[in-house]
């Protein structure tokens, strides 16, 4: 579907408009049934005048409560969203939550200090010598130091795969990224000569 410039018209979609009275294509887009607060559910698709018609008698606030519509119109709404780096959970893997902090400076600050001082790291364990640059990043992703053995890393990985496994968070699949790589660190340091 290609959408022009005017005010969402989307050009030869072959609909026809859903007034019951009017064969016009439907170039416009209006909530259908099922629509609630944090979406349209369907689309109907008008045309101009139809839509027209449909937008000057829409109730977007219809069947919500009054705390509801209170948070709807507030200042900040759509605003609560949380990047990943500052959920909650973010601080599972070692870096700072923003919820450990008053001032989201001082948060953003301690998370560059994170990032710096986990690449700092990184360098320091692959210029030990007997780590490479893969497997000093690969000890990093598993929170592990310079002094592991085969059987420390066993133990971190099944604590990890624990953590992360989305069957651990109710089917949840946001960890899955942080799972893989945890599964390809440990490939990496179980073949490592300088674990044993």
């Amino acid at each position: 579907m290609r959408q022009s410039k005017f005010h969402g018209r989307y050009e030869h979609t072959g609909r026809i408009c859903d007034h019951p009275a009017c064969n016009e294509p439907g170039e416009f887009r209006a909530p259908g049934s099922g629509h609630r607060f944090d979406g349209p559910g369907q689309w109907r698709w008008m045309c101009l005048d139809h839509v027209r018609e449909f937008n000057a008698g829409y109730d977007w606030f219809e069947g919500m409560s009054a705390e509801e519509i209170l948070v709807a119109q507030g200042p900040v709404s759509g605003w609560r969203t949380e990047s990943p780096s500052f959920r909650p959970t973010a601080g599972v893997d070692g870096m700072p939550r923003w919820a450990d902090y008053t001032d989201p400076l001082d948060a953003i600050s301690a998370r560059a200090s994170g990032i710096k001082s986990r690449a700092r790291r990184e360098a320091e364990i692959a210029m030990d010598g007997r780590f490479s640059r893969e497997e000093a990043e690969a000890l990093e992703v598993m929170g592990l130091g310079t002094d592991t053995d085969k059987s420390r890393l066993r133990r971190r990985y099944t604590e990890l795969v624990r953590r992360y496994h989305p069957d651990r968070n109710g089917g949840d699949r946001q960890y899955e990224s942080r799972l893989n790589r945890v599964v390809e660190a440990y490939q990496t340091l179980r073949k490592a000569s300088a674990i044993g």
